[in-house]
C-alpha cells in the first residue's frame, strides 16, 4: 500500500504514517518500500514502472539535476534502466558530443531527439515491467566495452551490501554494465536508503560516488546509512531542492559543488544505537494523550 492510500484509511497525514510505518517495520511487521509498505519478506517483489514513476517525484528531479552536472562534454557513459535515470537522461540531452550506452528504452526515448547525442543499445530481451533489454544478449553486447562512468539506480542501498535489485536478470545486466566503466555513480533517493533487496548489483566498495537527495530531519535510518556509506569511501553528493545544471564544462561543475553537502551527515539520535530504527515504544511516548500508540496499533490491526 502507498503511504497516501494508508493516511487516507486511518485518517492522518502522510508524515504521521511515514513515522508509524517505520515503527511497525522495526517491530518486522512490515517492509517499507518507495513510498508505502508491503508484507514482510517481500524481498523478491518489485514495483511496476508506473508505480515508480509517481514516488519521489522531487527527490529524483533534484538528483538528476545534480548528477547530471557530472557528465562532461564528449564523453561516454553508460545509463542503466530506471525512473531516476530517465530523469537523468532528459538532462543529458544538452550535453554535446556525448556517448550514452544503455539497456533502457525510457532512457533511449528520452535522448530519441538530442541531435549532438549518438545514443547505442544493447541488446537483448524486452523486460516490461521496467522496459529494459536483459539477458545473455545484453550482457554480450556490454563485452570489451569501456567508458568513464556508470550511472546507475536500484531497488535499495545499503553500506553493508551497496546497491541490490529484487530482479535477478537485471541485476545481472546492471552488473555488466559497471564492469565496463571506470567509475560508479549511483542515483538513490533518501527512502532506498538502508532498503536491502534480493540481488546485489554494486559491492559498496565498487561504487565512487552516490548522489540523493537530503533525508528528513526525522530518518535517522537514512542518515545513519549515508554516513556510513561515507565512512566506507564513498564519495556523497546531496542534491537541494532546487536541483542544478545539465551544463558542464570541465571537472566537477559549479553547479554541483554549490548543491554538495559533505558529510559528516546527521548522527543518529541521542540513546539510539547507531544502525538501529527507534522501537514501537518509543515512537510511542513521544506523542502525547498515547494517540501515537492508538494509530500504530490500528495499523497493525489492519
Amino acid at each position: 500500500m502507498s503511504l497516501r492510500e494508508l493516511a487516507r484509511v486511518v485518517q492522518t497525514s502522510e508524515v504521521t504514517v511515514r513515522r508509524d510505518v517505520r515503527a511497525l517495520e522495526a517491530e518486522g511487521l512490515l517492509d517499507r518500500r518507495h513510498g508505502g509498505a508491503v508484507l514482510p519478506g517481500g524481498f523478491t517483489r518489485e514495483s511496476g514502472f508506473p508505480q515508480k514513476s509517481h514516488l519521489a517525484t522531487a527527490e529524483k528531479t533534484a538528483i538528476a539535476d545534480l548528477a547530471a552536472g557530472f557528465v562532461e562534454e564528449g564523453e561516454a557513459i553508460v545509463v542503466g534502466a530506471g525512473t531516476t535515470t530517465q530523469e537523468l537522461a532528459r538532462r543529458l540531452a544538452r550535453v554535446p558530443g556525448l556517448t550514452v550506452v544503455t539497456n533502457s528504452l525510457l532512457v533511449a526515448q528520452a535522448l530519441a531527439h538530442a541531435n549532438r547525442v549518438e545514443v547505442v543499445m544493447t541488446g537483448g530481451t524486452l523486460r516490461g515491467s521496467n522496459y529494459a533489454l536483459v539477458g545473455s544478449g545484453a550482457e554480450q553486447s556490454l563485452q570489451g566495452l569501456r567508458v568513464s562512468r556508470a550511472f546507475l539506480s536500484g531497488s535499495g542501498l545499503t553500506a553493508e551490501r551497496g546497491l541490490s535489485t529484487s530482479n535477478m536478470l537485471s541485476a545481472s545486466v546492471d552488473r555488466a554494465l559497471v564492469q565496463a566503466a571506470a567509475e560508479v555513480v549511483v542515483l538513490a533517493d533518501h527512502t532506498k536508503l538502508g532498503t536491502d533487496t534480493m540481488f546485489q548489483t554494486v559491492p559498496t566498495d565498487v561504487i565512487t560516488r552516490l548522489v540523493t537527495d537530503e533525508p528528513p530531519a526525522h530518518d535517522d535510518r537514512a542518515a545513519t546509512e549515508l554516513q556510513a556509506l561515507a565512512d566506507q569511501g564513498v564519495q556523497i553528493a546531496v542534491a537541494g531542492p532546487q536541483g542544478g545544471s545539465g551544463n558542464v564544462v570541465g571537472g566537477e561543475p559549479a553547479a554541483a559543488r554549490q548543491q554538495r553537502r559533505d558529510v559528516p551527515l546527521p548522527s543518529p539520535r541521542r540513546g539510539q544505537v547507531q544502525g538501529t530504527a527507534p522501537s514501537l515504544r518509543s515512537l510511542g511516548e513521544q506523542a502525547p494523550g498515547g494517540e501515537r500508540g492508538a494509530r500504530v496499533a490500528d495499523l497493525r490491526r489492519r
